[in-house]
């Protein structure tokens, strides 16, 4: 798949790598890679060839937050007409643009929601800053490897929006805590990966060139896991982040098992298990 700001491969053993690839403009979100990523969230959300998703970025910096530059098109009353024709939210009356704003800001929140919709777990590697939407991108992602001189910070609330953006408020304070997690969102300090890892907020913290093959040995070992049984196991633990019972939650785990159950997964599995082998599980 061809993209413009994005690279995608999927190898074949199951693992895509998906690139953020602005590196020229330390990968700053515009509104073309808001439109790839939805593209690609959008194949990922069917395609079961995809097991397991590494997310990363081309050139010395994760994701500068979104692109102000381009942003800042959203404020102006006349808004260039080759942006009008490309991009539906930027077609609005010329004199409100709090429409124009409002209809960015959705189609850039649904990225969060559909990093999380996805049955494949999102493992992503930090070299450099992530700030603003690309702290939130990481954020959004199941499990994190740092590079040694990645660091990360809650841009928003430093250049006069609110600290929460993009799901920051939700996804933080589940992942560190409420009281680490509001100090850093209320300061936009920067947090180093040392720090990082000390909190709980990155896995591990590798050199920058063991980065990605840190990334692939991790999701490897995901592989070796039943296909369905690891979906489910992402849905669950989505679910369990808003489960009012423990009751509620069991429920879906039960149902998760049955469903597991009548797989030829669980067969493979099991097998694999008696004669002490790694699990050969089908691409589908």
């Amino acid at each position: 798949m061809n993209f413009e700001t994005i690279k995608f491969e999927l190898r074949e053993d199951g693992i895509g790598i998906l690139t953020l690839n602005r590196p020229e403009k330390l990968n700053a979100m515009s509104f073309q890679m808001i439109e790839d990523l939805h593209t690609i969230l959008d194949h990922l959300m069917v395609n079961l060839d995809c097991r397991v998703l590494i997310l990363q970025a081309e050139g010395r910096v994760f994701c500068a937050g979104l692109d102000l530059k381009e942003s800042m098109v959203l404020q102006s009353k006349k808004k260039p007409p080759e942006l009008k024709e490309k991009f539906f939210y930027i077609d609005t009356p010329e004199k409100d643009t709090i429409k124009a704003k409002l209809y960015a800001q959705w189609r850039t929140s649904k990225l969060i929601v559909k990093m999380r919709r996805i049955g494949q777990p999102i493992i992503a590697l930090i070299n450099g800053a992530a700030t603003g939407a690309g702290f939130t991108f990481i954020l959004a992602s199941d499990i994190r490897i740092a590079s040694e001189n990645a660091r990360f910070n809650n841009a928003f609330i430093n250049i006069g929006f609110s600290g929460s953006d993009l799901a920051s408020s939700y996804h933080l304070p589940r992942l560190i805590g409420m009281s680490r997690a509001a100090e850093i969102l209320y300061t936009g300090r920067f947090v180093d990966a040392k720090e990082a890892h000390k909190i709980g907020l990155v896995l591990n913290v590798v050199d920058e060139k063991s980065l990605l093959n840190e990334g692939i040995q991790l999701a490897e070992q995901l592989l070796t896991k039943s296909p369905l049984g690891l979906r489910m196991t992402k849905q669950a633990v989505n679910i369990s982040l808003d489960s009012p019972s423990l009751e509620t939650i069991m429920e879906l785990e039960n149902r998760a098992q049955m469903l597991c159950s009548t797989s030829n997964d669980l067969t493979e599995g099991a097998q694999a298990f008696f004669e002490k082998r790694d699990p050969k599980y089908p691409l589908k």
